[in-house]
């Protein structure tokens, strides 16, 4: 009805909508290798695009206090192959940047 793709990744289910996507994760779904620990009840799993590199979203986190929990790690996204870096809000959200910026030595 939307337009959406929709995916299935092992327990988890992935709708695509004109180059957003929405991850849907179940209850009681176990930490994969997107993160340390599932997303916790009530919280959201949100990615968003970052246009610079992983290394320099690391940094920008880092700068504000932020540590990452994981990253830069190869992910697929709404736009294809990316690399991201996860981090948490102050309320346990797990959070996404990724980058489709090639590497330098891809360049």
């Amino acid at each position: 009805m939307l337009g959406a793709e929709v995916m299935r990744q092992g327990p988890a289910w992935r709708l695509r909508f004109a180059g957003i996507q929405l991850n849907v994760h179940f209850p009681g779904l176990a930490a994969g290798p997107f993160a340390r620990e599932p997303v916790r009840p009530g919280n959201s799993d949100l990615c968003f695009v970052w246009d610079g590199t992983p290394e320099e979203a690391i940094a920008h986190l880092r700068a504000r206090g932020v540590e990452p929990e994981l990253g830069p790690v190869t992910r697929n996204g709404a736009r294809g192959e990316g690399r991201s870096v996860y981090f948490r809000d102050p309320d346990g959200s797990l959070l996404e940047l990724i980058s489709y910026a090639r590497p330098a030595a891809d360049r």
